[in-house]
């Protein structure tokens, strides 16, 4: 953008501030507080966009450097720590969420491969384990683990009443 453009955009923005300010009507302002409260918008619009100029320059230049190594990431089993703050973690997404980032940024960032795990192995398999008792990932037809060894399913419910009258 030119210098021109920039500086007719934060006068703008600053002037745009000052009509929201004086229309809110709590706001009991003199005919002598508008212009002087329009300069000071003006120098903290132009200062916060100045400011955003130089703090995105340098980010983009420079290469992130991890906390700690892949080896030293993924040596336990009950957490893994990230390459952000070196903090453990038992799963990593919402570590990278509030860091603004998807978990395949995140590997890109810091050169991993994509199956770099995101989720501690002993947390993984307390999970699986989870799911495979009450029944997650059984397709429709299959049948239950028997209740007495004799090959039937056991029974719930109203059926259960019914097959003690028998």
């Amino acid at each position: 953008m030119s210098e021109e453009s920039i500086d007719t955009n934060t006068v703008e923005l600053a002037t745009e501030l000052t009509i929201a300010w004086l229309s809110n009507p709590n706001t009991r302002a003199s005919g002598e507080d508008v212009p002087a409260f329009l300069k000071k918008m003006h120098e903290a619009v132009s200062g916060l966009s100045s400011q955003a100029e130089t703090t995105t320059a340098p980010e983009a230049a420079s290469d992130y450097v991890p906390a700690v190594s892949v080896r030293k990431s993924l040596a336990s089993k009950d957490f893994i720590i990230s390459m952000i703050d070196g903090k453990p973690y038992k799963t990593l997404r919402r570590h990278l969420a509030g860091q603004g980032l998807t978990p395949a940024e995140y590997r890109q960032r810091y050169g991993l491969k994509p199956d770099y795990p995101m989720v501690a192995e002993n947390y993984s398999e307390a999970r699986r384990a989870m799911a495979k008792k009450i029944g997650l990932g059984r397709k429709p037809g299959m049948k239950r683990k028997t209740s007495e060894g004799n090959g039937q399913p056991a029974a719930r419910g109203r059926r259960k009443a019914a097959a003690a009258d028998e």
